[in-house]
């Protein structure tokens, strides 16, 4: 009696943990979808629209093809992205244009030193604020175009 008690608390636990780890579904990931636009990212000392005086960086996600697009405040890149429940990995080489932007190059530079250390993503605001996440601390906000 007493083993078959056990046996179907263990199978509970493991049909449980098995429903808890199921990554969420593709409409999860699909909030995604579309083009973004900064409007935070935190690190530099310089003002927001000191680093992006002209253009603010963008970011367009494909999430069929797991293909990522944008403009960086000067120059346009593209690459790949993977993403696992609220995780996304961003730590691929992104292509980029090879433009010189004076006004813009320190903003560039963040922006694509920034993207491979996000680790995680969180879409708010009924899917008008996409936050990046590094470890445990928003590091980038971008608003639905």
């Amino acid at each position: 009696m007493i083993r078959k008690i056990l046996t179907l608390v263990f199978l509970g636990v493991v049909l449980i943990s098995c429903n808890a780890s199921k990554t969420p579904t593709g409409d999860a990931v699909s909030k995604l979808e579309g083009t973004w636009v900064l409007d935070y990212i935190s690190g530099p000392r310089i003002a927001f629209d000191g680093l992006y005086p002209n253009k603010k960086p963008t970011i367009n996600f494909n999430v069929k093809e797991n293909r990522v697009s944008g403009n960086n405040g000067c120059n346009s890149f593209n690459g790949a992205f993977a993403v696992t429940g609220n995780k996304i990995d961003l730590t691929q080489p992104m292509a980029t244009t090879k433009m010189m932007c004076k006004d813009a190059q320190q903003g560039e530079q963040v922006f694509m030193s920034t993207l491979p250390k996000i680790t995680s993503y969180d879409v708010t605001d009924g899917g008008k604020t996409l936050h990046f996440i590094s470890g445990d601390i928003a590091t980038m906000r971008f608003t639905r175009k």
